[in-house]
């Protein structure tokens, strides 16, 4: 059983930056790949960027990629997600989730965290 915990999401204006951090509880983090997807209002959950258990291996949506970096730290059971650039478009509710294997399918992750809202004002 693994428990993710979001935060730091927030009210910035377009063009700025913000860094989302999720913790994980539990011992086996490491071995879970980990997934970064986001909810806008009125849409579906979709992908945003996955990273495999080591980190050496990451994968983005086309519409963040150059903007958002998705990374972890298995010593201290967190996966982040730094954007930058940030569009009006980017408003949503980001959530993360682990699961086997780094990939776009939502359906593939096994857990998932309670979410962290980001709000891009123009």
């Amino acid at each position: 059983q693994v428990q993710l915990v979001e935060s730091g999401g927030g009210l910035v204006q377009a063009g700025g930056s913000l860094r989302l951090s999720c913790a994980a509880s539990g011992r086996t983090f490491s071995s879970y790949a980990m997934g970064w997807f986001r909810q806008a209002p009125g849409k579906e959950r979709g992908f945003v960027a996955a990273v495999n258990w080591s980190g050496a291996s990451t994968y983005y949506a086309d519409s963040v990629k150059g903007r958002f970096t998705i990374s972890r730290d298995n010593a201290k059971n967190t996966v982040y997600l730094q954007m930058n650039f940030l569009k009006p478009e980017d408003t949503a509710v980001y959530y993360c989730a682990a699961g086997g294997y780094a990939t776009e399918w939502a359906s593939l992750y096994h857990y998932w965290g309670q979410g962290t809202k980001v709000t891009v004002s123009s």
